[in-house]
């Protein structure tokens, strides 16, 4: 018993071994392509185990071989085994087109269809197989036949759009994108990605933008009860950056399915995004019409005062009747509603616009200390209001006020982005003030703050001063330039101006040449004169492109191209610019997302 055993382990250990060695030997010799050497080798792997990859060895091994009819008689034996692996089907198709036996490939591919085209399980898989051959032409062949075989009981919507697509013929591929919505194959979010996958909105030689919005007029003017359609053509008004349209379309949806005002209402913060002000003011205008009981009321004059607000302070382009219109609409607010927590980002506006802009810093003081007494706030809401409260003080030319109030906030939120702004604006005071090394040994600390920003901000007002600070002469001329800076601060430009040409008046050389031009730069950014502040900048990079303030002023130049001049494609050359010439930039970072940005690319939690 024991010796037959023993036999019997031999035996299979023998055969295991043998079937091991088959299969090294075929792979060996295939891959070196000797094909005679290794065809016996993957007969005998294929007669143990009939997987695919076997098959295809044995198959590939006889064509490099020329026996091509016992490859063609191998893979006719494969399909009779597995009909359904379409896989092989295609490759018999492949092997009768390369050998001249068109109307065969021709038959097969006919008989195929044929059979599995209509049925609904197999017409979708014969469909990809054919697809990822690229034998297009069949796989559009497939769609047709289940078409004609199914009518509408399968939806094959999103097959012939990729057919369509790859054939070139954009009317019929939007077409069936339109029968995808109306069928609900897809939400209207997933349509609207991929036909931005496939549509160029902003390329006026491209037809598909135009092909897609009459096949949507046609259907909003057939009055179809579905809102879908209008808001596919809002859509893609947005796209094109047609932003008066899209509010008229907006509208008339609202009108005549929603009646609250919600569809304008997200439009207006579109279009606030994309500062299109007067399209924002318009659809935030237009929600407060219906009436204050509307659930968006409240919502749409925040907006609205929200965008008033961001349109001042971002373009700096306005008159005094338009500020004074401004404070009007934000005190008409406040007195209705009074302070609460509630109002905190309209109340912070509103003081924002007194101190800076309406010239009525001391007003402002006292809308902030009035705020501060309101019951409920947070602590957090307390120290937002503390900051801007310091800031006026500031403009106010009482610094040490300031002091006391950016120190309260520091010491309560120590680790806290609000904490180290608190500290930053504080270092600024003996900055202002003269004493560089106290100052400096608050920048110090804030270095390795959390908060970018501020580390950056601290980070340049650093080497300001470890630059300009310390040699001989030099505290003279950096006191004065602290003082225009605080002088800028407070919006006292001619002021400011007349002590920084002082400067260079005095010391024609000094090394805060550049940081001159470049607080004047700022300073007129400040203003909204932005080609003056243009101007400075390149003056700046004219004489001073090899120092340290270099790509500050590209980075300022790419911000004023895109968000003031609507300059793309200039700001994307200075962004790019300031990446490959400053590589250590600070603004590396933000580059890179504004070039995202100017592509068109989605961008989470962006602050445009």
């Amino acid at each position: 018993m024991k010796i037959f055993i023993v036999i019997f382990l031999f035996f299979s250990f023998f055969s295991y071994s043998q079937e091991g060695s088959d299969l090294q030997l075929a792979q060996y010799y295939f891959s070196k392509g000797e094909y005679e050497k290794a065809l016996p080798y993957c007969q005998k792997v294929f007669q143990k185990e009939e997987n695919k990859f076997n098959f295809k060895r044995l198959y590939e091994c006889l064509l490099y071989l020329n026996k091509k009819k016992e490859a063609e008689k191998l893979l006719t034996k494969q399909i009779k085994r597995q009909p359904e692996d379409f896989e092989l089907s295609i490759m018999l198709i492949e092997y009768l087109e390369k050998n001249n036996e068109s109307k065969q490939a021709e038959k097969v591919s006919k008989e195929l269809i044929e059979q599995y085209a209509s049925k609904e399980f197999s017409i979708l898989e014969l469909y990809d197989a054919f697809k990822n051959a690229e034998k297009n032409a069949l796989a559009f062949q497939t769609l047709e036949k289940g078409r004609k075989t199914f009518k509408n009981s399968v939806s094959l919507h999103l097959q012939f759009a990729e057919m369509y697509q790859l054939k070139g013929e954009s009317e019929n591929m939007l077409k069936e994108f339109m029968d995808v919505l109306e069928i609900g194959l897809l939400s209207i979010d997933e349509v609207q990605t991929a036909l931005s996958k496939q549509i160029s909105f902003t390329n006026t030689e491209q037809k598909e933008a135009e092909i897609l919005k009459s096949l949507l007029l046609a259907k909003v003017q057939k009055k179809e009860e579905n809102p879908i359609y209008y808001e596919m053509l809002i859509w893609l008004f947005i796209q094109q950056k047609n932003f008066n349209t899209a509010l008229i379309h907006s509208e008339a949806l609202d009108k005549r399915f929603y009646k609250n005002g919600v569809k304008v209402l997200e439009l207006g913060q579109i279009c606030l995004q994309n500062r299109k002000y007067d399209s924002a003011k318009k659809a935030f205008k237009y929600v407060l019409s219906l009436g204050e009981e509307n659930p968006y009321f409240n919502n749409a004059e925040q907006q609205l005062l929200h965008s008033l607000f961001t349109e001042i302070t971002e373009q700096r382009n306005f008159s005094d009747s338009e500020i004074k219109q401004t404070v009007e609409e934000f005190e008409k607010v406040i007195r209705r509603d009074g302070f609460n927590p509630k109002n905190q980002g309209i109340v912070l506006e509103y003081a924002h616009i007194l101190t800076y802009y309406s010239g009525q810093a001391e007003k402002s003081v006292e809308l902030l200390k009035n705020a501060l007494k309101t019951q409920g706030l947070t602590n957090m809401q307390s120290a937002e209001l503390k900051m801007l409260l310091a800031d006026t003080y500031i403009v106010l030319d009482d610094i040490w006020e300031s002091s006391l109030l950016y120190m309260q906030i520091d010491k309560e939120f120590k680790f806290d982005p609000i904490g180290f702004e608190a500290k930053f604006k504080n270092a600024r005071i003996f900055y202002y003030d003269g004493d560089f090394k106290f100052a400096q040994t608050q920048l110090d600390v804030l270095k390795q703050a959390t908060s970018r920003v501020i580390a950056n901000d601290a980070i340049h007002l650093s080497v300001l001063i470890t630059d300009n600070f310390g040699l001989d002469s030099n505290y003279v001329a950096m006191s004065q330039f602290a003082k225009a800076d605080l002088l800028i601060e407070q919006n006292r430009i001619p002021d400011a101006f007349a002590l920084l040409d002082s400067i260079i008046k005095v010391y024609p050389f000094h090394s805060l040449s550049d940081d001159i031009l470049y607080k004047k730069a700022i300073a007129m950014e400040k203003r909204g004169n932005w080609k003056e502040s243009y101007e400075f900048l390149e003056e700046l990079i004219k004489y001073h492109v090899n120092d340290i303030l270099a790509d500050d002023a590209f980075y300022h130049m790419a911000q004023i191209n895109e968000k003031n001049w609507n300059n793309l494609e200039k700001a994307g050359e200075l962004y790019k610019k300031i990446l490959s010439d400053f590589p250590g930039s600070l603004y590396s970072e933000e580059c890179r997302k504004r070039l995202r940005i100017l592509r068109g690319d989605k961008i989470e939690d962006d602050s445009l």
